[in-house]
Formats: structure tokens, sequence, C-alpha cells
């Protein structure tokens, strides 16, 4: 049974920080817009979760997706100084909202200060509270409504707007695309990710505190994303599955964690700079050769 809530536990949170890197893909991936803060939209939408369910009476069920539009609400924020910055110095902007969000739950009361929130409460289904095995299945149903969603934004005229926008900004807007709108959305619908991945880790660990959410854990997020294959709708699953068994498989080196994320990192970008499964990776050449091998196939 120990074993068995241990793998449930580890399957959990592996399923809420893709759908945290999911957001990070549609930000970087198909927009090619700079985000090194994605942890803090992860604590946007936590906290808010945690105070509406624990403060405020709201249920889950609402609290889930006003955290969400929370976390959106303040993508679009970013999105707008985004506008006027580009690369190197969106880079350190991002990283410095990670900051100063991070250091806006450690200092204000509301959100607990070095305490953080305690006592968080599990969903409740039709009368039934939803932890351990439940738990799990429900975090995987929204991993997989955020992965069509991600494979819908992709086949449509916002994924060819963002493609274009990834290229050339220039191009883009001499071709008629608003820059500053689709800005402004890659950065919203990623922070909206960002928030419902936060909410779905508060009411599992049902204790958040400031720390969860540090610049650290927004590298962990980007490296969940690059090792995947950025662009790719199964990418951030794949690498954060990846990134999270690593120090389990490996626990007895856990205090050099950081050390193997970076060398295997490095080892990818030189060997697989499309990540594991991201397109035109090995991976994914071979499964559409694959694929394609079998639709010509004689009758």
């Amino acid at each position: 049974m120990i074993i068995e809530m241990y793998y449930v536990t580890l399957f959990t949170v592996i399923g809420a920080y893709a759908i945290a890197t999911l957001g990070l893909n549609i930000t970087m991936g198909y927009a090619g817009q700079v985000n090194l803060g994605q942890a803090a939209f992860v604590g946007i939408g936590a906290f808010t979760s945690a105070i509406l369910t624990t403060r405020l009476g709201f249920s889950f069920w609402v609290a889930l997706p006003l955290s969400g539009l929370v976390a959106m609400g303040i993508g679009v924020l970013l999105g707008l100084v985004s506008i006027r910055l580009r690369h190197d110095f969106l880079a350190i902007t991002t990283i410095g909202f990670n900051f100063i969000v991070v250091a806006i739950f450690l200092y204000y009361d509301l959100f607990g200060g070095s305490f953080g929130i305690i006592n968080i409460p599990r969903p409740v289904l039709m009368g039934f509270k939803l932890k351990g095995l439940s738990y799990m299945l429900l975090v995987y149903v929204i991993l997989a409504a955020s992965m069509a969603f991600n494979k819908w934004i992709e086949k449509s005229w916002m994924g060819m707007a963002f493609e274009a926008l990834r290229e050339d900004e220039e191009a883009a807007q001499s071709m008629g695309i608003d820059v500053r709108k689709f800005k402004i959305l890659a950065f919203s619908i990623g922070a909206g990710f960002g928030g419902i991945a936060g909410s779905l880790l508060a009411h599992f660990k049902t204790y958040i505190v400031y720390s969860d959410f540090e610049f650290p854990i927004s590298i962990m997020i980007l490296t969940m994303c690059i090792m995947g294959g950025m662009g790719s709708v199964y990418g951030p699953f794949v690498g954060s599955a990846i990134v999270i068994l690593i120090p389990e498989i490996f626990r007895p080196l856990m205090q050099y964690r950081m050390v193997m994320y970076t060398v295997f990192l490095l080892l990818l970008l030189r060997f697989m700079p499309e990540g594991l499964v991201g397109r035109e990776s090995p991976i994914d050449r071979a499964i559409r050769n694959i694929l394609r091998r079998e639709v010509v196939k004689p009758a």
C-alpha cells in the first residue's frame, strides 16, 4: 500500500507539472517568447486557490478555474511588458518577475508569510473526497484536456500566428499579424495553464509555502519543456516525467540533482536540440516514418 501511494504521488506531481510545462510550451515553444518565471504563475494559482477555499469558503471546482483566470490576468500584464522587450531583456524581466512574486508571498500576511497556508481542502465530487488515485485521475483528465487544447492551438489560426511570431516578428508584422495581441495572448494562455497547475498542486499537497515557487522551480519547468521538446504537444509530459523521475531513480545522489539536470540538458542540446519528442527530433521522425509506411502499405 505504501509503495502504491508513492507511485500515485509521483505521477500526480508529474501530471501537474506537465500542465504547467504545457503553458510554457505555448509561450516559448509556439510563440518564441522567453519566460523564465513560469513558477511564479504556478504560485499565483496555488495561493489564489488556497485563499479562496480556506478563507472565503469557495469550493475547489470554483477555485480551480478562477486560479487560472487570475494567473491569466497577471500574464496579460507581463505580456504588455514583453511588447517593448526582446530576448535577453525579456529573460531578465521574467526572472525579476519571479523574484518579486515570491517576495510578495513571503512578506504579505495574506499569503501566510514564511508559514504559508495549511489545511487546504481536498476536492469533493458527489460526496466523495478525491485523494490518492482518484485525485491522480482528476489531474490526468485535466492534463488530457490541456494537451487537446494545445493541439487545437497548433492547428488553428492562432498557432500559425504564433509560429510566424516565433520565426520573425518583423515579417509577421508586415504580413498583417497583430504582434502585440499575439504576444499578450501567448503570455496569458501560458500563465493560465500555470495557474491551473498551481491549484492542483495546492489541493494535492494541502499545504503551500512561498519557497515552493522560487526561481529554481522555473528552471526546472524550463528544463522539462526543453527536454521533452518545445513546440511538441507530448513533450511537456515526457520532459516532466524525466525531470521528476531522475532524482527518484538516483536518490542517493539527490544533492547533485542540479548537476544531473545540467549535464543531461547539455547532452540533449548537443545531440538532440529538438528535445526527445520535439518536432523533427529523431524519435518524432521515426514515428512519422512508421506511420507513413502503415498508410502506404498495400492491402
